[in-house]
C-alpha cells in the first residue's frame, strides 16, 4: 500500500506592537516578573470592556496583503468558549467565519501553497509545571495573536518546514514580528493524514487513484523548524504502521518530545463546534475602505522573494550567498551599501570580483566578528566606506588574505580606515620579488627534506614550504607570487642536477 501524507499548518505569530489586544498594558512577553503587566480588561474582570488595538490590526492585514490573501470589506470578532487555567475570562477573543484576511497564498520552490485564512486573537497565559503544583503567569494574556492557517496540501515534512523557514523572514521584513521561536514569537502546529493511493494498472500506463482524506492529528508544541520536519517525519511512520496493521488512527492532539524524537497523545482534538463560535458582543464589527487597504499596502516593503530575484540579476552571487543575507536582513542591507562605495565606473569584470569578494568577507570573516550581533548596533564601527576600501586592498593585490584577517579585526576593534592600520603596522604586501627569492632560497636551504619530498611527486611538500615562506614574511608576501617564484625554484634545481 502507497501512502501520500496531506500536511496543513497553523502558525501562531506574537505582533510587535506597544500594548496588548484589548487594552493598554504593556507588550512585554519576556518580561521575568510575573503578572506585572495586567489590568482588570486582560484578566477579565466582571464589567469591563475591551479596545481593539489597531495597530493590530493594520500588520494582520499587511501580513495578509504580502501573502496575497484578499481582504474582505467586513470583519468581526467572535469568543471560542473553553476552559483552561491559562484562560482568564473563561473564552479567547478570537476570529472565526470572517476573518481580516482570506484565500492568499505562498510560493515554496515553484508551488504555491494555498493559505486559508490570517486572523487574529488574544494570546493566553503561560502555565509553569512544577513537581507538585503549576504557576501562572497573565503577563502574556491579551498579548496580539496573529495565526496564520494553510489548506491541507503541503506533502512532506521538508515542504512544511520551507514553508515556515519562507514565513519567517517575510514577518521580519514587513516588522509586524521578530518571529524568535526560541522566545516563543513564531509557534508552529501541524495537521496530518495520511491518505491511500491505490494504484491501477492499464496496457498503456500505471494510474494512481487517490482516496479521501484520512484521520487527521494535530501536532503542538513545535518550537523549531528542525522539530516540525521529524515530528511530520515520524508521525507519517507511525500513522503508516497503524494503518497497515489494519487499526485506525484516531483524531487526536499529539505533542512532541525533542529528547525522544517521538509524538505523544494529549488529547481528543476537539471540532469547531465544541467551542460554542459566537460573535463577540462588546467589541464592533470592522469596516475596511478601498483607501484603507492601500495605504497599508503602500508601506509593504521588497519582500525576500523579490530580493532574491534582484540580487541575482544586479550581483551574480550564488544561491547560498544570497540566502544568508535574505535570512539576515541588516547584513544583506550593509552589503548594498559596501557595493554602493565601489566606484562605478570600474571595468564590470572587475567590479563583479569586488561584489563576490565583499559577499565573501562579510558572510564569513566579519560574521565570525560579530557572534551573532547585529551590524545595525551601536558598537559596530566600521563603516560601508572602509569596507569597500578593504576588499579593494584586497582585490589589488595589496594585502594577503591572511594580513586582511588582522585588519578586519582591527577594524572591527578600532574602527580605524583599513589603509591607515596596513601603513601603521607595516603590512603592506611584499611584492618585490629579490625579497621574496631571498625568503625562498633560506626555506629551501632549511628544509632540504621536504624539497626531495617535492622532487619525489609529492605534492603536499610544495603547500609546506609555502607555508614556511609565508611564515618568514609574516603573511606579507603574495602567495600566487610565493607559489610561481617557489616552483620555478625548484624545477632550476632539478634541472641542475
Amino acid at each position: 500500500m502507497k501512502y501520500q501524507p496531506v500536511i496543513g499548518l497553523e502558525i501562531h505569530v506574537e505582533l510587535k506592537t506597544e500594548s496588548k489586544m484589548f487594552c493598554s498594558c504593556k507588550n512585554d512577553p519576556d518580561e521575568k516578573h510575573p503578572n506585572l503587566n495586567i489590568c482588570p480588561i486582560c484578566m477579565g474582570h466582571p464589567g469591563t470592556l475591551p479596545v481593539i488595538n489597531k495597530e493590530a490590526i493594520r500588520k494582520v492585514i499587511k501580513t495578509g496583503l504580502a501573502l496575497n490573501c484578499r481582504i474582505p470589506e467586513y470583519s468581526k470578532f467572535d469568543r471560542k468558549n473553553y476552559f483552561y487555567p491559562d484562560l482568564p475570562k473563561g473564552y479567547q477573543i478570537s476570529q472565526y467565519d470572517m476573518p481580516l484576511c482570506k484565500d492568499g497564498f505562498l510560493e515554496i520552490e515553484g508551488r504555491r501553497i494555498k493559505i486559508r485564512r490570517v486572523h487574529l486573537e488574544e494570546d493566553t497565559a503561560r502555565l509553569s509545571h512544577e513537581k507538585d503544583y503549576s504557576l501562572v503567569d497573565f503577563n502574556r494574556a491579551g498579548i496580539p495573536l496573529m495565526e496564520l492557517v494553510t489548506e491541507p496540501e503541503l506533502s512532506s515534512a521538508k515542504e512544511a518546514r520551507l514553508f515556515a523557514e519562507e514565513l519567517r523572514p517575510i514577518l521580519r521584513y514587513l516588522q509586524v514580528s521578530e518571529a524568535d521561536m526560541e522566545k516563543g514569537q513564531l509557534r508552529v502546529e501541524a495537521n496530518i493524514s495520511l491518505r491511500l493511493i491505490h494504484e491501477t494498472n492499464t496496457k498503456q500506463n500505471t494510474k494512481p487513484h487517490e482516496n479521501k482524506l484520512g484521520t487527521k492529528v494535530e501536532i503542538k508544541n513545535l518550537n523549531s523548524f528542525r522539530a516540525v520536519e521529524k515530528a511530520l517525519e515520524y508521525e507519517m511512520e507511525r500513522q503508516k504502521k497503524i494503518l497497515e496493521s489494519g487499526k485506525k488512527i484516531i483524531q487526536e492532539t499529539r505533542g512532541w518530545n525533542e529528547n525522544k524524537g517521538t509524538t505523544f497523545s494529549q488529547r481528543e482534538k476537539e471540532e469547531a463546534h465544541d467551542y460554542r463560535y459566537f460573535p463577540e458582543p462588546d467589541l464592533p464589527p470592522l469596516h475596511f475602505t478601498e483607501k484603507e487597504i492601500q495605504e497599508i499596502k503602500a508601506e509593504i516593503p521588497e519582500l525576500p522573494q523579490n530580493k532574491r530575484e534582484r540580487f541575482k540579476r544586479e550581483y551574480n552571487l550564488d544561491a547560498k550567498n544570497i540566502e544568508v543575507f535574505i535570512v539576515n536582513k541588516d547584513l544583506g542591507g550593509y552589503f548594498e551599501k559596501v557595493v554602493s562605495e565601489f566606484k562605478p565606473n570600474l571595468p564590470k569584470d572587475k567590479l563583479s570580483n569586488l561584489i563576490k569578494v565583499a559577499a565573501n568577507y562579510l558572510i564569513t570573516d566579519l560574521q565570525g566578528l560579530l557572534k551573532g550581533k547585529s551590524v545595525k548596533t551601536n558598537d559596530f564601527l566600521i563603516t560601508p566606506e572602509n569596507f569597500a576600501e578593504f576588499v579593494t586592498l584586497i582585490q589589488d593585490g595589496k594585502i594577503s588574505s591572511k594580513i586582511a584577517k588582522i585588519v578586519l579585526a582591527e577594524m572591527f576593534k578600532t574602527g580605524a580606515d583599513p589603509s591607515h592600520i596596513v601603513g601603521e603596522k607595516g603590512l603592506v604586501q611584499i611584492t618585490d620579488k629579490t625579497e621574496i627569492e631571498r625568503i625562498i632560497k633560506e626555506v629551501i636551504k632549511s628544509n632540504l627534506k621536504a624539497v626531495e619530498d617535492w622532487k619525489s611527486g609529492k605534492e603536499n611538500a610544495l603547500q609546506f614550504l609555502i607555508g614556511k615562506v609565508m611564515a618568514i614574511s609574516k603573511g606579507k608576501a603574495g602567495p600566487q607570487i610565493v607559489n610561481e617564484l617557489l616552483k620555478d625554484t625548484l624545477n632550476g634545481l632539478t634541472k641542475t642536477e
